[in-house]
């Protein structure tokens, strides 16, 4: 009986002693540490200081209390279920700390790293570090105890083949939004064209993509859709080309028709926001005289070309009026042989 409460004593003084001892060669670790790190101007290195003086007293005092159970009159196969216990709390400290440091270092390079596209990806890679992790911690504590792996690795191979069937569009999705990220065919805010969608992109996802519609509504597209389509992006272009037609009857005079080409250049010279590139009469249609007008709009802006093309329809719509000149519609001439 005395034996063992002298062992219990003695094992509370190890207690004692050896947390005292951990918390002050961890300040003085931290003090030392600090008066090197005032000399940097970086904040990254007094993190990993914080990081690593909390690691070393967690265990500091993991190893103090293992010590201090070894001086407790226990069973053995107790003895070995607590050794095991202080071997996985070393492990989540362990990888606790190289997790706390790892994750910081991204989020640096992310706040360095201009292109925001780039930083996305890093940051959406954050939770994938941090459960590989977790995993290989986890595998080397099972190993270490002796734990046979040929079973694990055998239920983690079926559970492996299961989850990869299971995730398959999630993962697939996640690599398309990597190819978004990393290609650019769209940003954040720029406007574009796929599958007959108008849309300005609001938000890139890890599995999806959210888009505004030109009439207001949000459009959600899987990114394999995005990836696998054809995508019209109007926010890259300098200049935008606006072809199209105008029919005139056929009882236009010769004069009048020799005349539009140089009326159309004069109303789109005299037009904001565009530049004459052509004007033809390219054609006899089945009930029109058809001219070809081409001309560019020196900017990306959607309704700026618009309004650009419905001033200079207008304009076109004045001038053939005041002239006299009639636009074509569809009709059809039949003559009647009386004979």
């Amino acid at each position: 009986m005395d034996l063992i409460i002298r062992r219990l004593v003695l094992s509370i003084i190890i207690l004692f002693i050896g947390t005292t001892f951990s918390l002050l060669v961890s300040k003085l670790i931290k003090n030392i540490l600090k008066n090197v790190t005032k000399r940097t101007s970086t904040d990254i290195d007094d993190f990993l200081v914080h990081a690593a003086s909390r690691a070393t007293t967690q265990l500091g005092i993991t190893l103090t209390i293992s010590l201090a159970w070894n001086y407790l009159p226990v069973e053995e196969s107790l003895n070995n279920y607590f050794i095991n216990f202080i071997r996985f709390v070393v492990v989540i400290i362990i990888i606790r700390l190289i997790n706390v440091i790892l994750i910081k270092i991204l989020n640096q390079w992310t706040l360095a790293i201009k292109d925001s596209s780039i930083s996305s990806m890093v940051r959406s890679v954050i939770p994938l570090t941090r459960a590989t992790t977790w995993s290989i911690g986890i595998v080397l504590y099972l190993q270490n105890i002796g734990v046979q792996m040929a079973a694990i690795w055998a239920l983690l191979s079926a559970g492996g083949i299961g989850a990869g069937l299971a995730l398959k569009e999630p993962v697939q999705e996640f690599f398309e939004y990597i190819t978004i990220l990393l290609d650019k065919p769209f940003q954040n805010g720029e406007f574009i064209h796929i599958q007959g969608v108008w849309a300005k992109v609001e938000r890139v996802g890890v599995r999806s993509t959210r888009l505004r519609s030109i009439n207001g509504e949000i459009i959600v597209m899987s990114n394999s859709s995005l990836t696998n389509g054809i995508i019209s992006n109007y926010a890259q272009m300098e200049n935008r080309r606006i072809v199209h037609k105008i029919g005139v009857v056929y009882e236009t005079s010769t004069e009048h028709i020799k005349l539009i080409p140089t009326l159309v250049k004069e109303i789109i010279d005299n037009t904001e926001d565009a530049i004459y590139d052509r004007c033809h009469f390219i054609s006899f249609g089945d009930f029109s005289l058809d001219f070809e007008i081409v001309y560019f709009i020196p900017n990306n802006n959607y309704l700026k070309a618009m309004d650009a093309q419905q001033r200079i329809n207008i304009n076109i719509m004045e001038k053939f009026k005041e002239l006299g000149i009639n636009f074509a519609f569809p009709t059809q001439t039949i003559h009647v042989d009386n004979n």
